[in-house]
C-alpha cells in the first residue's frame, strides 16, 4: 500500500505550500523555524512510536517503536535546551504542511489494525526518516546561520539513518512495500 501524504518534498515537509504550475520562491529559513521543524519532527515519531505500542502485538514492531519514542525524546529535549541556551524561540512556518501530513497519517495508522497497522507503520517510518534525512540534508542544514545549532543538526544524522536502517529491516521481515 502506498501513502501519498508521505511523499514529502524537502520544501512540504518544512511546511511550504509549492504550487505545482507556478513555482514562486519559497518563505527563507531561520533558526527559530529549523528549531520548530526539527521539534516538530521529533514530536511526530514520539505520537506515531506511541500509537505503535498501543496498538500492536508484534514483538518487533514493539521494539522498534519503544526505541524510537525513547530516541526521539531525548533527541527533542536535546534540541530543545539547546534552543534555551541560545535563546531560539522555535517558530513553526505559517502554513506547516508537515503538521497536516502527521494529521493524516495518525489517522490512516488509527484505522489499521492487526498485520496491516504493523506493515503500515513500519511504511510509515521507512518513509518519514527518508523525508526527514531528505530534508535536513537538503533545506535544512544549508539554512541554519548558528554553528552550534548546525553542529547539533548533523550530530544527529547518524542516530535518524539508523532508524532508518531499522525501519526498513523491519518493514521488510513484515512485507511491506516501501
Amino acid at each position: 500500500m502506498r501513502f501519498p501524504f508521505l511523499h514529502w518534498s524537502a520544501a512540504a515537509l518544512l511546511g511550504f505550500a509549492v504550487p505545482v504550475l507556478h513555482p514562486g520562491p519559497t518563505p527563507p529559513l531561520d533558526d527559530p523555524t529549523i528549531v520548530a521543524i526539527f521539534d516538530a519532527a521529533n514530536t511526530y515519531d514520539i505520537e506515531a512510536a506511541q500509537l505503535a505500542l498501543k496498538k500492536s502485538h508484534t514483538e518487533a514492531v514493539r521494539s522498534l517503536a519503544h526505541q524510537f519514542a525513547t530516541d526521539h525524546r531525548n533527541l527533542r529535549q536535546q534540541g530543545r535546551d539547546l534552543a534555551r541556551k541560545l535563546g531560539v524561540k522555535p517558530t513553526p512556518p505559517a502554513d506547516f504542511a508537515l503538521a497536516k501530513e502527521h494529521a493524516e497519517a495518525m489517522r490512516t495508522l488509527q484505522g489499521k489494525s492487526g498485520a496491516d497497522f504493523d506493515r503500515a507503520y513500519a511504511e510509515h517510518e521507512v518513509k518519514f526518516h527518508q523525508a526527514v534525512i531528505d530534508a535536513v540534508t537538503n533545506t535544512l542544514l544549508p539554512a541554519v546561520s548558528n554553528a552550534e545549532l548546525k553542529a547539533f543538526v548533523q550530530k544527529t544524522a547518524p542516530a535518524f539513518q539508523g532508524h532508518l536502517a531499522m525501519a526498513k529491516q523491519l518493514a521488510s521481515r513484515l512485507g511491506a512495500s516501501t
